[in-house]
This record gives structure tokens, C-alpha cells and sequence, in this order.
């Protein structure tokens, strides 16, 4: 089956009439085709998206918007089983953990369509003969650079930010995992989004990527993935002036003092770095253990380790299979690199024995005393594999979690309360979370980093600032 893109409501080829394939990553094999998308396809859809926010869709008021938003939110959560079993098949995660990125997507439009008519503007004192005000405007056109790891969810705390406030979106999903994003714009469709108002391009990053990202009808760009690849969509964002947001990657620490509740912590700890094959920005990949407590947490994390069970999607397991077979090479070539480094292999889990042959899978590991300044504790593995390294003191804890170039997300596990906020304040993070790492997902917290792992924020009511631009009015009466 080949899948068109959707643009102004409509399915329709890439002008070059190219495709590329889609593969199921349990199994190796292509199971359908995706439209390679160009400039030229990339410039209908901005063209679109330009003339829905100067019509329909940028003239509408917000309460009218907020509803739209919500029936959205409603059918999405009405098609969840749909959507899961998509995304699982084409990302190759556990069906347990794609239907939560079902469920994910609706909660986000159902928050921001509860936003939408409540993003207010302030009055300024000033001299009497005035009376000033600021307002928010939407932006105009965004754009989307949705990653492979979590469509669903990316394009939900994105495009639902940027809708809400009355943009027009052109969204450029990962051409590895790109069809529930496809059956997403089919429903806005369905309940009623304007014609132009969300439009969706798949395609090479190299192509139709760099193609939205240079394009002067963007206002707005929103990117999630590698810094690298950041890099360049910031520097051809900048050719046209247009803010970008860009979420990049993470080595995100988990900080256990010797106070810790281990029985709290330890399946959090595992969960952080198993949960969608370690493919996950916020990724708890580094575990900084107390020494007076080492042996035992190492023991009891290999326990762990070992009873994990990788396999295919559809058998829903705990561990599915990473994305493609680069990937797969990636992460490998970092763990052989450990093994030669003589850094000990502590762990390793399961793979079942019924595993097609073909697919890309990877059984969770973990490396213990790994030297804080090795590239598998500096350098983004996006793999199931975790750095255990051991500390004596608080200052040092803090030495290690702030010496990497990132800084998205950090776990302390204390229940010394002074401890708590001391370290809180100090660790560099975006997010930092005491005794529990995630929050559940908290689609109402504000998400993002500095550095490395980029800057501007997504998630809770701070995105709809990223996708507005402030207006002063001051009228002299």
C-alpha cells in the first residue's frame, strides 16, 4: 500500500511521483510505501497551510477553535486502539506502551483545546494619557519536525500547541514511523479542521526536512531529534528569521543516595531506560549510585536486568526492537566499544527464542563503574543501555550528573528533604524529579533543555508562548 501525504485535506502523490518503503522493525521486512517528498511538495503544503491561517482557520475565534480542538481529542481517544496498533507496528514498540501514546496524543489536544481561549494578554501602568496592553498572536505558518521514537506524542505536544493558538501547521514526520501521524490528520479531517489548517509531508530529513526548514512561508519551526540535525534546521530557520524550538537529546542522570527508598526506585530506574527500547530523549541512561549502597543496587539492578524479555511488537514485550537497522549498528558499536574498554558488563536481558530472525533487537544492558568521562556516559547512546557509576559525596554526585553537554532531565532519589532542594536548584536539568522520574508523562509540565539538549519549551501552558509573538499596543487618549 502506498500512503499519500495530506495536504488541504486531501491525499495526495508526491509530485515526483518517487515513494520509500516502510519497515516493520520486529521483522526486517517492508510492509508499505510513503510518498518521498520534495521543495516542490513541500511548498504546496506551506502554500496551503498560508492561505487556511489568512481564511477560515486564522479568522476563527477561539472558543470555535477550543471546541474543534476537544472533538478532535474525543475522536482520537475514540480510535486509541487504532492508532496503537499502527504505531507499534511501525515503530516496533510493545503494544502496552503504544497504546499509552495513544491515549498521550488525545490528553495533549484535550489540553490545548482547553487553552485555547484562555491565553490572555496584560495591561501596562503607564503616564495617564495612555493606556497600554500586550496581546499574543499566533505566528502564522509552523512547521514540524516529528521524530521517529514518539510520533504520536511529539506531534501531540507540537502541532495541539500550535493549533490551538490559531497557527497552521506543515508537519514533516520521520520517514520510519510516520503512518499513525497520517491517520491522525484523516480524523482532524473527519471532525471538521479546515482544509490547509494541518498538513502533512513525508520524506528524507535531507529532502523534505531541510526543504520546510528553509522555506520563507514558515514562520515557526519546531524540531525534535539529534542536535546535529538541529543545528542545521536552526542555522536555515535563521535565513528567514524564523524561532525555532528544538528538543534535543539527553544523558540524563539518576541520583540514589544511600537514604533512597530502593524499593521506590529500582523498577523506575529500569523503566527509564527500557521504555521504548531506550529510544527516548529523556532517557534515564546514567544511574549515579552512592558507594555505601553500590554493590547492592548493581546486584539488584542485574536481578532486574536479566528477567527482561526483548521480542517482537506484537507479542508485547517488555523490550521491543530499536528502529532500523542503523540504529541497531549504533548502539551495538557502542557497547562492543565498553566491552573493549574493559568496562564490566554487569547484566544482560532476555531475548525471546521466537523472535523473527530479521528484526533489529537489542536485550537491555547495564555497564557498572563506568569512568564518568567514557562516551558511554558522555555521549547519547538511544538504546537500552545504562551507565552505572558510583559516587561518594553530594559535591561529586553533582560533578558527574552536570558533566555531560546535556541537560533535559534528572532523577534524586533522597528522602532528606534539604538534600532534595539543595540539589534540585543545582543539577542542570529542564526537569528534575524527586523520589519518582517522568511524573507519569505530565502533559502539563514544561519540557526542554539548554545546551545540547536545545532550548524554548514544549508542553503545559509555556509552549503556547514558543508558538505566539507578543504585541504592544499603547493608544494616547
Amino acid at each position: 500500500m502506498i500512503h499519500k501525504n495530506f495536504i488541504a485535506n486531501q491525499w495526495v502523490s508526491a509530485l515526483a511521483g518517487q515513494t520509500l518503503p516502510v519497515i516493520n522493525p520486529s521483522d526486517g521486512q517492508m510492509y508499505a510505501e510513503i510518498a518521498r517528498s520534495g521543495e516542490a511538495d513541500i511548498d504546496v503544503a506551506v502554500r496551503a497551510a498560508r492561505d487556511a491561517f489568512e481564511g477560515r482557520w486564522g479568522r476563527m475565534a477561539p472558543a470555535e477553535r477550543s471546541r474543534l480542538l476537544f472533538r478532535l481529542a474525543m475522536a482520537l481517544l475514540d480510535h486509541q486502539d487504532e492508532l496503537a496498533a499502527i504505531e507499534s507496528r511501525d515503530t516496533g514498540k510493545p503494544m502496552k506502551q503504544a497504546r499509552a501514546d495513544a491515549a498521550a496524543i488525545a490528553r495533549y489536544f484535550e489540553f490545548y483545546a482547553g487553552a485555547a481561549d484562555k491565553l490572555h494578554g496584560s495591561t501596562i501602568p503607564y503616564p495617564n494619557e495612555f493606556t497600554v496592553l500586550t496581546v499574543r498572536e499566533a505566528h502564522g505558518v509552523t512547521g514540524h519536525i516529528v521524530p521517529w521514537n514518539y510520533p504520536l506524542q511529539i506531534f501531540g505536544r507540537s502541532v495541539a500547541a500550535s493549533l490551538a493558538v490559531g497557527n497552521a501547521c506543515v508537519v514533516k514526520p520521520a520517514e520510519d514511523a510516520c503512518l499513525s501521524l497520517l491517520k491522525v490528520a484523516e480524523i482532524a479531517a473527519e471532525v471538521g479542521l479546515p482544509p490547509g489548517a494541518l498538513n502533512i509531508c513525508t520524506g528524507l530529513g535531507a529532502e523534505a526536512g531541510a526543504a520546510l526548514s528553509a522555506h520563507p512561508g514558515v514562520d515557526h519551526m519546531s524540531f525534535t531529534g539529534s542536535p546535529q540535525t538541529g543545528k542545521q534546521v536552526a542555522l536555515a530557520a535563521a535565513g528567514h528569521f524564523a524561532p525555532v524550538t528544538l528538543e534535543l537529546g539527553g544523558k540524563s542522570p539518576q541520583i540514589l543516595f544511600s537514604d533512597a527508598d530502593l524499593d521506590a526506585a529500582m523498577p523506575v530506574v529500569l523503566n527509564a531506560i527500557i521504555q521504548n527500547a531506550g529510544q527516548t530523549c529523556s532517557a534515564g541512561s546514567r544511574v549515579l549510585i552512592q558507594r555505601a549502597i553500590y554493590s547492592d543496587v548493581i546486584g539488584h539492578l542485574s536481578e532486574l536486568f536479566q528477567a527482561t524479555r526483548t521480542g517482537a511488537a506484537s507479542d508485547d514485550p517488555d523490550v521491543g526492537p530499536l528502529i532500523n537497522a542503523r540504529q541497531l549498528e549504533r548502539v551495538q558499536a557502542y557497547i562492543q566499544q565498553a566491552r573493549e574498554s574493559g568496562i564490566e558488563q554487569a547484566a544482560v536481558g532476555q531475548r525471546d527464542l521466537n523472535a523473527p530472525a530479521g528484526g533489529f533487537y537489542q536485550a537491555p544492558v547495564v555497564f557498572t563503574n563506568v569512568p564518568p568521562d567514557h562516551p558511554l556516559a558522555q555521549e547519547e547512546i538511544f538504546g537500552p543501555v545504562l551507565c552505572a557509576i558510583p559516587f561518594d559525596t553530594e559535591d561529586e554526585a553533582l560533578r558527574i550528573a552536570n558533566g555531560t553537554p546535556f541537560s533535559l532531565v534528572a532523577g534524586l532519589w533522597t528522602t532528606d528533604g534539604a538534600r532534595q532542594m539543595r540539589l534540585a536548584r543545582r543539577v542542570k536539568a529542564g526537569q528534575v524529579f524527586v523520589n519518582n522520574y517522568g511524573a507519569a508523562g505530565g502533559v502539563e509540565l514544561p519540557f526542554g533543555g539548554t545546551g545540547q539538549s536545545g532550548y524554548g519549551k514544549e508542553k503545559g501552558f509555556e509552549a503556547l508562548y514558543g508558538f505566539t509573538t507578543l504585541k504592544t499596543i499603547a493608544v494616547r487618549h
